[in-house]
This record gives structure tokens, sequence and C-alpha cells, in this order.
């Protein structure tokens, strides 16, 4: 290929400016090429919440969207994942304690299934019976939180700490804890397709049945 061509279809590439979500503000994550507006959809974009708040304090607070919808010069984003920095999570292990994990799928009140992941640090090292209640209590709360919240809800409160909060504000009573966070926040799925697999179920159900 010449360098003409090259350069030809460089200058047919297009810069998109790449929007968060509307629960974000739409607030500006950079920009991104391409030739055609459909090889925008698809690609995913991580930034900080300190980014998106201009709080550094936040830093320590990763985010990842993805492109899923694109205009003239604008690509419009959805919320994928909120997850704390390895380094971070490090920081709050203290020799002597316990960390407690807890892996937990809700679907919310608009039907997207999401895995939210608690972690607790304790003060001291906590019992087994301990470490099981507080797991217990984690569970629990979030899946009460998934039952009344639409998805953007539900991402907010583990985003402004709300959730971690009310884990904390419970567990505490079982056994005293410095610290709960929500270390990861995932969608799994979104409503069409966690409809696509109830309807693939039932259909096999029903496919047992006349066996």
């Amino acid at each position: 290929m010449s360098e003409r061509s090259v350069s030809k279809q460089k200058q047919e590439k297009r810069w998109y400016t790449i929007h968060a979500p509307q629960q974000f503000d739409r607030q500006e994550l950079g920009g991104t090429p391409a030739d055609e507006p459909d090889k925008v959809l698809g690609r995913n974009v991580e930034t900080t919440l300190g980014e998106l708040k201009g709080d550094a304090s936040e830093n320590n607070t990763k985010l990842t969207f993805k492109i899923n919808d694109v205009g003239s010069d604008s690509a419009y984003t959805e919320f994928i994942k909120h997850e704390l920095t390895r380094d971070y999570l490090r920081s709050l292990v203290r020799r002597g304690a316990s960390k407690i994990e807890a892996y937990i799928t809700v679907l919310t009140t608009d039907d997207y299934r999401v895995q939210i992941q608690p972690v607790a640090f304790t003060t001291k090292s906590a019992d087994a019976s301990q470490e099981q209640a507080i797991r217990r209590t984690m569970i629990d709360i979030v899946e009460e939180a998934a039952e009344d919240r639409t998805f953007e809800d539900l991402i907010d409160s583990v985003v402004e700490g709300r959730l971690s909060s009310a884990i904390y504000g419970e567990a505490k009573t079982i056994y005293p804890l410095r610290r709960v966070e929500i270390q990861k926040a995932t969608m799994e799925a979104r409503p069409e397709e966690v409809a696509a697999e109830e309807e693939t179920s039932v259909d096999v159900d029903e496919e047992e049945v006349e066996v």
C-alpha cells in the first residue's frame, strides 16, 4: 500500500467524543477514532471515579464503560464494572485480622443481573462462626438492596458508598469491623439477555416434561 493510500485512510477516520452514562452526568471520557460508526460500538473505556469527580482521593475506584450507541460525532456508554484497585485493597489488609468476602448475584427491579462482591476487614481475627454470620449479613443486605432498586439506583448505592455503609452498620454488631467496601460490581446481563436465558430454560423444562 502506498504512503498516499495510508494517509487517505487516516484522514477518513473520524474522532468520536465518548460520554459516560446519564447517571454520571454524561461527562466526557475522552475520544476514539474510527472510519465507520459501527466500529466504535462495543469498545470499552476505563476511567477512575476520581477523574469523573475531580477528586484524587477517589482514584482507587476504577470504572469500566462500554460504548453502546453512536451519534454523528459522539459515542455513548453503559456501565459495565466498578472495581477497587489491588493496591488499595492490599493496603486494607492487617496481620492478625480477618478479611471476609462474599460473591452475590442479584436481579434488579428492571431485570439487570449484577454480581456484587463486598469485603469486610475486622479489627482482630474473627472465628469461623463470626465470619459466617458477617458473610450472611452481606448477602442479605445486598439481596434486599436489589429487590427494590433499579440497576442505576443499585450502582449509585455502590459508587456512593451507601451499600457498604449499610453492611458496615449491621455487620459491626457481630464483630468489630475496621472497614467494609464493595470491591467489585459487575453488570452480568441486560434485561433482554436475562429474558432470553429464561425463555431457553422454560423451553428445556417443557421438553423434559414431555419426555
